[in-house]
Protein backbone atom coordinates (compact mmCIF):
# COMPACT_ATOMS: atom_id res chain seq x y z
CA UNK A 1 0.00 0.00 0.00
CA UNK A 2 1.48 3.41 -0.75
CA UNK A 3 1.44 5.47 1.99
CA UNK A 4 -0.31 8.73 0.40
CA UNK A 5 -3.07 6.28 0.10
CA UNK A 6 -3.65 5.30 3.86
CA UNK A 7 -7.17 3.88 4.85
CA UNK A 8 -9.73 5.54 6.42
CA UNK A 9 -9.25 5.46 10.73
CA UNK A 10 -12.18 4.16 12.69
CA UNK A 11 -13.16 6.54 15.22
CA UNK A 12 -16.13 5.60 17.81
CA UNK A 13 -17.48 3.07 15.01
CA UNK A 14 -17.17 5.52 12.10
CA UNK A 15 -15.39 5.92 9.50
CA UNK A 16 -13.99 9.28 8.45
CA UNK A 17 -15.69 10.61 5.55
CA UNK A 18 -12.77 11.63 2.78
CA UNK A 19 -13.95 14.00 0.60
CA UNK A 20 -14.09 12.75 -3.19
CA UNK A 21 -10.44 12.60 -4.77
CA UNK A 22 -8.16 13.47 -1.75
CA UNK A 23 -6.16 11.36 -0.42
CA UNK A 24 -5.18 11.62 2.93
CA UNK A 25 -1.76 13.04 2.58
CA UNK A 26 -3.55 15.82 0.11
CA UNK A 27 -5.75 16.45 3.45
CA UNK A 28 -3.23 17.20 5.88
CA UNK A 29 -1.12 19.53 3.57
CA UNK A 30 -4.14 21.04 3.63
CA UNK A 31 -4.35 21.57 7.52
CA UNK A 32 -1.03 22.48 7.49
CA UNK A 33 -1.52 25.41 4.32
CA UNK A 34 -5.47 26.29 5.31
CA UNK A 35 -5.36 25.74 9.30
CA UNK A 36 -7.13 23.12 10.73
CA UNK A 37 -10.45 24.46 11.18
CA UNK A 38 -10.77 25.16 7.28
CA UNK A 39 -9.13 21.14 6.82
CA UNK A 40 -12.39 20.44 8.92
CA UNK A 41 -14.69 21.78 6.96
CA UNK A 42 -13.36 20.26 4.16
CA UNK A 43 -13.65 17.12 5.74
CA UNK A 44 -17.33 17.61 6.36
CA UNK A 45 -16.52 17.02 10.24
CA UNK A 46 -16.90 19.48 13.39
CA UNK A 47 -13.84 22.47 13.18
CA UNK A 48 -10.84 21.35 15.55
CA UNK A 49 -8.76 23.97 17.45
CA UNK A 50 -5.33 23.54 18.80
CA UNK A 51 -4.72 23.68 22.52
CA UNK A 52 -2.31 26.06 22.50
CA UNK A 53 -0.61 28.98 20.15
CA UNK A 54 2.72 28.83 21.72
CA UNK A 55 4.03 27.22 18.97
CA UNK A 56 2.87 30.26 16.48
CA UNK A 57 5.07 32.78 18.39
CA UNK A 58 7.62 34.55 16.46
CA UNK A 59 11.33 34.61 17.22
CA UNK A 60 13.43 31.87 18.53
CA UNK A 61 15.52 31.32 21.36
CA UNK A 62 18.87 32.80 20.06
CA UNK A 63 19.50 34.95 22.92
CA UNK A 64 19.02 32.48 25.31
CA UNK A 65 21.29 30.19 23.22
CA UNK A 66 23.87 33.42 23.29
CA UNK A 67 23.46 33.62 27.56
CA UNK A 68 23.97 29.62 27.56
CA UNK A 69 27.27 29.75 25.99
CA UNK A 70 28.38 32.95 28.05
CA UNK A 71 31.45 32.15 29.52
CA UNK A 72 30.58 35.26 31.91
CA UNK A 73 28.46 38.07 32.71
CA UNK A 74 29.04 41.76 33.20
CA UNK A 75 28.12 44.04 36.34
CA UNK A 76 26.12 46.74 36.30
CA UNK A 77 22.41 47.84 36.78
CA UNK A 78 19.19 46.24 37.13
CA UNK A 79 16.50 46.70 35.20
CA UNK A 80 12.86 47.19 36.20
CA UNK A 81 9.62 47.92 33.77
CA UNK A 82 6.34 48.02 34.85
CA UNK A 83 3.39 47.29 32.32
CA UNK A 84 1.05 47.50 34.88
CA UNK A 85 -0.93 45.86 37.81
CA UNK A 86 1.49 42.96 39.27
CA UNK A 87 3.21 42.45 35.70
CA UNK A 88 7.21 43.45 36.11
CA UNK A 89 9.86 42.84 33.84
CA UNK A 90 13.57 42.29 35.66
CA UNK A 91 16.63 42.81 33.19
CA UNK A 92 19.83 41.44 34.59
CA UNK A 93 22.89 43.07 34.08
CA UNK A 94 23.87 40.64 31.44
CA UNK A 95 20.94 41.01 29.76
CA UNK A 96 18.30 38.02 30.87
CA UNK A 97 15.22 38.88 31.16
CA UNK A 98 12.11 37.48 33.23
CA UNK A 99 8.75 38.82 32.97
CA UNK A 100 6.29 38.37 36.24
CA UNK A 101 2.13 37.58 36.40
CA UNK A 102 1.36 38.79 32.84
CA UNK A 103 -2.46 40.10 32.93
CA UNK A 104 -5.92 39.79 30.85
CA UNK A 105 -9.64 39.39 31.50
CA UNK A 106 -10.93 36.78 33.63
CA UNK A 107 -12.07 34.57 30.67
CA UNK A 108 -15.65 33.62 32.28
CA UNK A 109 -16.84 37.35 32.31
CA UNK A 110 -17.61 36.63 35.82
CA UNK A 111 -15.31 39.77 37.22
CA UNK A 112 -15.98 42.06 34.89
CA UNK A 113 -14.26 43.99 32.26
CA UNK A 114 -10.49 45.04 34.14
CA UNK A 115 -7.91 45.43 31.82
CA UNK A 116 -8.19 48.19 28.57
CA UNK A 117 -6.46 46.54 26.05
CA UNK A 118 -4.82 42.86 25.65
CA UNK A 119 -1.15 42.35 27.93
CA UNK A 120 1.43 43.24 25.18
CA UNK A 121 3.36 40.42 23.26
CA UNK A 122 6.53 41.95 24.89
CA UNK A 123 9.91 39.54 24.08
CA UNK A 124 11.34 38.28 27.20
CA UNK A 125 13.51 34.84 28.28
CA UNK A 126 11.21 33.75 31.11
CA UNK A 127 7.49 34.23 31.59
CA UNK A 128 6.76 33.77 35.57
CA UNK A 129 3.41 33.57 37.10
CA UNK A 130 2.72 33.40 40.90
CA UNK A 131 -0.83 32.22 40.89
CA UNK A 132 -3.71 31.27 38.40
CA UNK A 133 -6.01 34.02 39.10
CA UNK A 134 -6.79 35.61 36.15
CA UNK A 135 -5.09 39.21 36.42
CA UNK A 136 -2.22 37.36 37.04
CA UNK A 137 -1.49 34.06 34.89
CA UNK A 138 -1.80 35.23 30.81
CA UNK A 139 1.54 33.36 30.34
CA UNK A 140 0.62 32.92 26.95
CA UNK A 141 0.86 36.68 25.67
CA UNK A 142 4.66 37.28 26.36
CA UNK A 143 7.05 36.25 23.35
CA UNK A 144 8.57 33.78 25.93
CA UNK A 145 11.13 30.85 25.33
CA UNK A 146 10.50 29.27 28.70
CA UNK A 147 7.63 29.59 31.12
CA UNK A 148 7.97 28.52 34.81
CA UNK A 149 4.12 28.71 35.75
CA UNK A 150 4.25 28.19 40.05
CA UNK A 151 7.67 27.16 40.01
CA UNK A 152 8.47 26.14 43.61
CA UNK A 153 12.71 25.74 44.19
CA UNK A 154 15.73 26.99 43.02
CA UNK A 155 16.37 28.14 38.63
CA UNK A 156 19.59 29.50 37.62
CA UNK A 157 20.53 31.01 34.48
CA UNK A 158 22.89 33.47 33.03
CA UNK A 159 23.09 35.63 35.45
CA UNK A 160 20.01 35.04 37.45
CA UNK A 161 18.71 33.04 40.17
CA UNK A 162 15.29 32.64 41.08
CA UNK A 163 14.07 30.74 43.66
CA UNK A 164 10.08 30.36 44.44
CA UNK A 165 8.46 29.55 47.74
CA UNK A 166 4.97 28.13 48.19
CA UNK A 167 2.70 29.96 50.38
CA UNK A 168 -1.25 30.90 50.52
CA UNK A 169 -3.10 33.74 48.83
CA UNK A 170 -4.66 36.92 50.72
CA UNK A 171 -7.82 34.90 51.42
CA UNK A 172 -9.61 37.70 53.76
CA UNK A 173 -10.48 41.15 51.67
CA UNK A 174 -9.47 43.65 54.24
CA UNK A 175 -11.11 46.73 51.93
CA UNK A 176 -14.54 48.07 51.47
CA UNK A 177 -14.90 45.34 49.12
CA UNK A 178 -15.31 41.59 50.21
CA UNK A 179 -14.12 39.63 46.74
CA UNK A 180 -13.31 36.65 49.00
CA UNK A 181 -16.95 36.20 50.22
CA UNK A 182 -17.56 35.08 46.45
CA UNK A 183 -15.49 31.93 47.21
CA UNK A 184 -18.66 30.73 49.65
CA UNK A 185 -20.87 31.18 46.39
CA UNK A 186 -18.85 28.53 44.46
CA UNK A 187 -18.95 26.43 47.95
CA UNK A 188 -15.32 26.29 48.73
CA UNK A 189 -12.77 27.54 51.21
CA UNK A 190 -10.60 30.59 50.33
CA UNK A 191 -8.58 30.55 53.71
CA UNK A 192 -5.61 27.35 53.90
CA UNK A 193 -5.48 24.42 55.05
CA UNK A 194 -8.45 23.33 53.02
CA UNK A 195 -8.38 26.16 50.24
CA UNK A 196 -9.16 25.89 47.35
CA UNK A 197 -6.11 25.45 44.59
CA UNK A 198 -6.27 28.77 42.65
CA UNK A 199 -5.69 30.21 46.32
CA UNK A 200 -1.83 29.05 46.15
CA UNK A 201 0.80 31.54 46.05
CA UNK A 202 4.41 31.14 44.55
CA UNK A 203 6.43 34.40 45.84
CA UNK A 204 10.01 34.31 44.28
CA UNK A 205 12.91 36.07 45.09
CA UNK A 206 15.23 37.00 42.00
CA UNK A 207 18.99 37.98 42.25
CA UNK A 208 20.99 39.61 39.87
CA UNK A 209 23.59 42.09 40.26
CA UNK A 210 24.12 42.02 43.48
CA UNK A 211 20.19 42.86 43.95
CA UNK A 212 17.73 40.71 46.04
CA UNK A 213 13.95 41.33 44.27
CA UNK A 214 11.39 40.22 46.46
CA UNK A 215 7.80 39.47 44.50
CA UNK A 216 5.15 39.31 46.82
CA UNK A 217 2.62 38.55 44.36
CA UNK A 218 -1.07 38.15 46.16
CA UNK A 219 0.27 36.22 49.31
CA UNK A 220 -0.91 36.50 52.83
CA UNK A 221 0.15 38.71 54.97
CA UNK A 222 0.79 36.97 58.07
CA UNK A 223 2.92 33.55 56.39
CA UNK A 224 4.46 31.54 59.14
CA UNK A 225 7.89 31.89 60.60
CA UNK A 226 9.26 29.28 58.15
CA UNK A 227 8.43 31.81 55.38
CA UNK A 228 10.32 34.41 56.62
CA UNK A 229 13.56 32.65 57.62
CA UNK A 230 13.56 31.16 54.48
CA UNK A 231 13.18 34.40 52.24
CA UNK A 232 16.57 36.10 53.75
CA UNK A 233 17.32 39.37 52.77
CA UNK A 234 15.52 41.80 50.77
CA UNK A 235 16.65 44.86 48.50
CA UNK A 236 13.78 45.23 46.68
CA UNK A 237 10.34 44.74 47.73
CA UNK A 238 6.93 44.11 45.59
CA UNK A 239 3.64 44.47 47.42
CA UNK A 240 0.13 44.48 46.34
CA UNK A 241 -1.43 47.65 47.93
CA UNK A 242 -3.93 50.26 46.29
CA UNK A 243 -6.23 52.91 47.72
CA UNK A 244 -9.45 49.89 48.37
CA UNK A 245 -7.15 48.28 50.19
CA UNK A 246 -8.10 44.86 47.95
CA UNK A 247 -5.38 42.76 48.79
CA UNK A 248 -3.26 44.20 51.67
CA UNK A 249 -4.52 46.89 54.07
CA UNK A 250 -2.18 49.80 54.93
CA UNK A 251 -1.00 48.46 58.07
CA UNK A 252 -0.16 45.19 56.65
CA UNK A 253 1.85 46.50 54.04
CA UNK A 254 3.59 48.54 56.47
CA UNK A 255 3.79 45.18 59.16
CA UNK A 256 5.72 43.26 55.90
CA UNK A 257 8.20 46.44 55.42
CA UNK A 258 9.28 46.69 58.56
CA UNK A 259 9.34 43.34 59.01
CA UNK A 260 11.76 42.76 55.95
CA UNK A 261 13.18 46.26 56.28
CA UNK A 262 13.97 46.40 51.83
CA UNK A 263 15.86 49.22 50.60
CA UNK A 264 13.53 49.75 47.87
CA UNK A 265 9.54 49.11 47.73
CA UNK A 266 7.43 49.12 44.09
CA UNK A 267 3.77 49.22 44.72
CA UNK A 268 1.52 46.68 42.60
CA UNK A 269 -1.84 45.75 41.92
CA UNK A 270 -3.60 49.35 41.44
CA UNK A 271 -5.46 51.17 39.44
CA UNK A 272 -3.66 52.69 36.41
CA UNK A 273 -5.41 54.88 34.08
CA UNK A 274 -2.88 53.67 31.51
CA UNK A 275 -3.94 49.71 32.20
CA UNK A 276 -6.82 49.14 34.01
CA UNK A 277 -10.80 50.40 34.74
CA UNK A 278 -12.19 51.19 37.06
CA UNK A 279 -14.65 48.51 36.90
CA UNK A 280 -11.65 46.48 38.69
CA UNK A 281 -12.22 48.45 41.93
CA UNK A 282 -9.14 49.35 42.75
CA UNK A 283 -7.49 52.42 43.29
CA UNK A 284 -4.32 54.06 42.69
CA UNK A 285 -1.67 53.64 45.59
CA UNK A 286 -1.29 57.65 45.69
CA UNK A 287 -2.31 57.50 49.76
CA UNK A 288 -0.26 55.18 50.56
CA UNK A 289 2.82 55.67 49.03
CA UNK A 290 2.33 59.94 50.19
CA UNK A 291 2.49 58.60 54.13
CA UNK A 292 5.77 57.15 53.61
CA UNK A 293 9.19 58.70 54.86
CA UNK A 294 10.29 58.72 51.86
CA UNK A 295 9.26 58.13 48.15
CA UNK A 296 9.76 58.68 44.56
CA UNK A 297 7.34 59.27 42.05
CA UNK A 298 8.45 57.81 38.71
CA UNK A 299 7.97 59.89 35.40
CA UNK A 300 8.32 57.04 32.99
CA UNK A 301 7.74 53.31 33.68
CA UNK A 302 11.08 51.98 33.41
CA UNK A 303 13.99 51.96 36.49
CA UNK A 304 17.54 51.12 36.65
CA UNK A 305 18.96 50.35 40.06
CA UNK A 306 22.56 49.66 40.75
CA UNK A 307 23.18 47.82 43.71
CA UNK A 308 25.93 50.17 45.33
CA UNK A 309 23.02 52.88 44.91
CA UNK A 310 20.51 50.51 46.13
CA UNK A 311 22.69 49.65 49.74
CA UNK A 312 22.62 53.63 50.72
CA UNK A 313 18.59 53.72 50.76
CA UNK A 314 16.24 52.86 53.42
CA UNK A 315 12.87 51.72 52.62
CA UNK A 316 12.49 54.01 49.76
CA UNK A 317 9.11 53.95 47.63
CA UNK A 318 9.12 53.87 43.92
CA UNK A 319 6.03 54.28 42.43
CA UNK A 320 5.72 54.32 38.86
CA UNK A 321 1.81 55.72 38.95
CA UNK A 322 0.08 55.74 35.87
CA UNK A 323 2.77 55.23 34.00
CA UNK A 324 3.09 51.51 32.21
CA UNK A 325 4.62 50.07 29.28
CA UNK A 326 1.98 48.91 26.82
CA UNK A 327 4.04 47.35 23.95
Amino acid sequence: MEKDQLQPVYVDGKTEDMPENLSRRSFFMAAGAAGLGAAATMAATSPTQAQSTDWTQPGNNNHVIELQNADSFPDGEVGIDFYGHCALKITSPGGATILFDPWRDDPSGAWGLWFKQKFPETPVDITMSTHTHFDHDAIDRPVSTMVLDRMVGTFEFADLKITGFADKHACVAPGWYPWTDALKEFGVEACPPNNVGHMDMVVYVVETGGVRTLIWGDNRPDPGPEFWEAIGRVDVLTLPVDGSQHILSYDQANAIVDRLKPNVVIPTHYLSETTTYTLSTLQPADEWVKAQKSFTMQDGASLKLASSEVEKMQSEFIYFGHNALTT
